[in-house]
């Protein structure tokens, strides 16, 4: 009975290990082709070489993707205020 585990476990667990590779490789190229240089937090206009501590500007003409909806004034304090520890007032 052992021989026959031995004879099939190393093709299966080879295959396994070669799928894993394979996945992980392209998990890795998918990653790398989506990177366009920036942070996702900045728009094209806030990715100066200047900018060593890595803020942007609050509201939402300063992120990269548009906003989903139209931001009212409590999403403009939390943006403004965002590494306060306290949240808006309103």
């Amino acid at each position: 009975m052992l021989p026959a585990i031995r004879r099939f476990a190393l093709p299966v667990l080879t295959a396994t290990l070669a799928a894993g590779a394979g996945v992980f490789a392209l998990w890795r190229w998918r990653r790398s082709a989506r990177h366009d240089g920036h942070a996702a937090a900045f728009s094209n206009a806030e990715t100066d070489p200047e900018n060593f501590a890595q803020t942007r500007s609050a509201g939402p003409d300063a992120m990269r993707d548009p906003a989903a909806r139209a931001w009212d004034e409590v999403d403009q304090a939390s943006d403004e205020s965002f590494p306060a520890s306290d949240p808006p007032g309103y």
